[in-house]
């Protein structure tokens, strides 16, 4: 036996063993996790700070979820960067009509970096009331055990609950695509993680003590990394503390997505990933199925494996994705596999891609993740 085939099938093992554990690992975890309903924190009150830019889909819901939830003392703080921002009247509405819920509306545009929504949220930071603080996006649809449910991964070790998110209510092959990278891919690795101790924080939701950043200058830390979820995770570690992730994500509608929004969308995020997090984004160029199944292929070629492992693997590959979206109630349609597949093709088109550039767009700013100084501001 060849080294090369030696090494090729020790590959497609590891790559296996590693893929079906995660996905148990995942699907347990989601099926085991209840509520702690005698929680050591008791429910404190929280402030939710919801950075909201421009009007996009099912925003009257994902925003007017905010005044449903079961919680006895919440506030709710509205950022919005400018005046004529066309989803203002809409957020008006919902306070009008919810006037038992504390909420507000602050506008301005505080430029502590050259990221958009961390400069969306500093006066909502500044404003919020409570010592609790949850800054969860526009398009997060909340749960009415929202913040119960982040509560719940809250101990003595715990500096930041967060939850990455979740596609869903996907409309045509765009969405579909995007649900593909989401959920039973990024969702699923990051939920694998925090099973193992080793959680990231997530900007779509993140639940904290306020005091767990004024120890490194307040919101401001945030701005210490191109996005403010990376630069969470590394001052939260600096306290000596975890971050954990909620035992399920939280939804988000997707609607009718463009590929090639979608594909920008990816591109920003694995750049961002590429200097945040170097050696974790080094190993994502071998995820996905196209290697292990392409070099199992190879294999059976060569008769060092029979004939017939190589399709087993493939169905077996994204069966288990299926059961994991499946069990947990994730969005699964006919399309889903075919979506798997081609983000599994992809993903060293963008693993190249991430790696031979460093600019992108996001919110209408043009940012360079090597060049841009994120603790001076864009007008500077």
């Amino acid at each position: 036996m060849s080294i090369a085939i030696l090494l090729a099938q020790i590959f497609c093992l590891l790559a296996a063993l590693i893929h079906f554990g995660s996905i148990a690992l995942v699907t347990l975890r989601g099926r085991a996790g209840r509520l702690d309903t005698a929680n050591p924190h008791g429910q404190p009150p929280v402030s939710i700070l919801r950075p909201v830019c421009g009007i996009e889909h099912a925003i009257d819901r994902t925003l007017g979820s905010g005044f449903g939830l079961d919680y006895p003392d919440y506030e709710l703080i509205f950022c919005v960067a400018s005046a004529s921002d066309p989803a203002i009247p809409g957020i008006r509405r919902l306070m009008a009509a919810n006037p038992a819920v504390p909420a507000r509306l602050l506008i301005g545009d505080d430029r502590i970096s050259i990221n958009p929504k961390l400069n969306n949220l500093v006066k909502g930071w500044d404003a919020a009331k409570h010592e609790w603080i949850v800054m969860t996006d526009s398009n997060v649809l909340m749960p009415p055990n929202y913040i119960d449910r982040m509560l719940d991964r809250w101990d003595a070790t715990t500096g930041l609950v967060c939850s990455p998110p979740l596609g869903s209510e996907p409309e045509g092959y765009g969405a579909e695509f995007e649900c593909a990278y989401l959920n039973t891919y990024q969702a699923r690795w990051q939920l694998a993680a925090d099973a193992l101790g080793q959680g990231f924080a997530q900007g779509k939701s993140m639940f904290l003590r306020r005091e767990n950043l004024d120890r490194h200058g307040g919101i401001a830390a945030l701005a210490a990394d191109p996005a403010e979820d990376a630069a969470a995770t590394k001052a939260i570690r600096a306290n000596g503390q975890r971050v954990r992730l909620v035992r399920q994500p939280f939804a988000q509608p997707l609607g009718a997505r463009a590929l090639r929004a979608v594909w920008s969308r990816q591109l920003r995020w694995a750049r961002l990933r590429r200097v945040t997090f170097p050696a974790f984004f080094c190993m994502e160029f071998l995820t996905g199925g196209l290697f292990p199944i392409a070099i199992a292929t190879w294999l059976a070629f060569n008769d060092a494996i029979p004939g017939w492992i190589a399709p087993l693997l493939a169905v077996a590959w994204y069966g288990a994705e299926a059961f994991l979206a499946k069990n947990l109630d994730w969005h699964y349609s006919r399309r889903s596999p075919l979506a798997w597949v081609l983000r599994d093709l992809s993903l060293p088109v963008l693993w190249i891609a991430a790696v031979c550039g460093n600019g992108f767009e996001w919110r209408g700013n043009q940012m360079d993740v090597k060049k841009d100084s994120l603790l001076a501001t864009e007008a500077d």
